[in-house]
């Protein structure tokens, strides 16, 4: 795989918005610009979906799931069979997709390829393997009863899908939704829809009924507040900030009281003990902090370093900076593209500023590269108080900061001093240590002696206001089914 090149000329196939397995027009006409991040030209006009378009598309999601259907009397073991023709579908386009991929986002290629896609690919086949195996329970009641359950789809589905992971975050929410017999109408994020208008394409290919999965390119306050507050549809999953969460979950709440998950954003700590291994750290704290140019929900974004090491910690972590070869993200050896946009770049350069301003230390970075494009160089700061912008808001960008701590239970307060929990990170050589300090952390996951190693198979999810709910592995099944208690009675003559 380390031969494949990218298709560097690549071109979008589909612009418009796909309702119905049909690929039409907005109604209203309107189309906007997706921008090349490495560039800011345009790449072409997507057409713009609106609350027209959302009508549309949940009646042909609706009439999908309607009882009698085709997908609603389809064996949950053929439901399996077309998830994996449409993995198959995309492992035979893979070079295309992370082409139009790296186009569009701006993610080095190989990265588009082989992280995104192959964790894609691994969801969609992993669901696949439960369609058919997500099974009730038969419950002994007292008295003459036979009691049972049924994990009953939960009916159309709306999913609001980021810009930083566009084509792995949309096959993590079509996968669990589609196994479970649910109906979906997808909104890209307005930065990345091309890739996710090209699988929709493969979804057609695959076999998919008309009307099961819809892909709606628009804007959030729109398509997306449209989707959130339609009261024909029964749940909406949405990765992205915080504030944009509470927003959905309002809607939610003001319409149908649809079923909500939220995977939200983080200010994950990562605590590395003066007994790891210095260099074997530093890449740890490295990865988890610049991988994806920082735009990363889980991302390591508060560096805890025990004082013994922390002077060499801090200087091998600047020059591992430094070296991070940063540019034209269709190339090999390029470890960071651009960040996504003009307006994400400026926010993390305030923040950048910000940090000067209240007395941290810039020991490399903070400033755009080139004239062209929303490059930025690798930054790190050092002398960070907790009380400090950097330490307490989600940068979302290429910051890491790296902040000195004494012992293991000051640590824990301090890492747990946020109002986020996504994740979080102990390196250490010490196993009582480390598992004293993960029991203790307030996130969703914590990694020991590493970082970023996500699954299919384990849940995701965050505490407090990282978000509500999990995904992936079976408790991801949980939230897009409804559990039913079905009692019979049974006759006392043979009892």
């Amino acid at each position: 795989m380390a031969d494949v090149q990218p298709i560097r000329d690549v071109k979008p196939k589909y612009t418009q918005l796909f309702i119905n397995n049909e690929w039409v027009d907005s109604q209203s006409g309107k189309t906007f610009a997706t921008l090349n991040p490495s560039t800011g030209e345009e790449i072409c006009q997507v057409q713009e979906a609106d609350k027209e378009d959302v009508e549309l598309a949940v009646a042909a999601a609706r009439t999908a799931f309607r009882r009698g259907s085709a997908w609603r009397r389809m064996d949950a073991s053929k439901r399996g069979v077309l998830m994996h023709r449409l993995a198959d579908l995309v492992q035979r386009d893979r070079v295309y997709i992370a082409s139009l991929e790296t186009l569009d986002n701006g993610k080095p290629f190989m990265a588009a390829l082989h992280q995104d896609l192959g964790m894609g690919l691994n969801i969609i086949r992993y669901y696949a393997g439960w369609a058919d195996k997500y099974v009730g329970q038969t419950i002994p009641v007292d008295g003459n009863y036979f009691c049972y359950t049924r994990h009953e789809p939960v009916g159309v589905c709306a999913a609001i899908v980021p810009w930083n992971f566009p084509v792995m975050l949309f096959l993590n929410k079509l996968a669990p939704a589609l196994a479970t017999g649910n109906t979906i109408i997808v909104k890209p994020a307005e930065q990345t829809p091309l890739t996710a208008l090209y699988i929709a394409q493969l979804i057609k290919e695959a076999g998919f009924p008309p009307g099961v999965v819809n892909v709606l390119p628009g804007y959030g306050p729109t398509a997306g507040a449209s989707l959130s507050s339609h009261m024909d549809v029964n749940k909406v999953t949405f990765t992205g900030s915080t504030e944009v969460g509470k927003l959905i979950q309002q809607a939610a709440g003001a319409s149908n009281l649809k079923r909500v998950t939220l995977e939200l954003g983080g200010k994950s700590p990562l605590i590395v003990l003066k007994d790891m291994d210095i260099d074997e750290a530093v890449d740890w704290g490295h990865m988890a902090l610049f991988s994806n140019m920082g735009q990363v929900c889980t991302a390591g974004s508060r560096t805890f370093v025990q004082e013994d090491i922390y002077d060499e910690f801090v200087k091998k972590a600047v020059a591992k900076a430094k070296e991070r070869k940063i540019g034209n993200p269709f190339d090999a050896d390029t470890a960071s593209g651009p960040q996504i946009d003009d307006t994400q770049m400026e926010k993390i350069l305030e923040l950048i500023e910000s940090g000067k301003k209240e007395g941290a230390k810039m020991e490399c970075g903070g400033v755009r590269r080139g004239e062209k494009g929303y490059f930025l160089e690798s930054t790190v700061f050092t002398g960070a108080t907790d009380d400090m912008r950097i330490v307490k808001e989600e940068i979302f960008g290429p910051v890491q900061t790296i902040i000195k701590f004494k012992d293991v239970s000051e640590v824990i307060d301090r890492a747990n001093n946020t109002t986020f929990g996504l994740a979080a990170s102990v390196l250490t050589k010490d196993i009582d240590k480390a598992i004293t300090i993960s029991n203790n952390l307030e996130a969703g996951t914590v990694f020991v002696n590493c970082y970023h190693a996500v699954s299919g198979a384990a849940p995701f999810g965050g505490f407090k206001m990282s978000g509500i709910g999990r995904e992936w592995g079976s408790y991801g099944l949980q939230h897009f089914t409804e559990v039913k208690t079905v009692v019979v009675k049974i006759s006392e003559k043979n009892s």
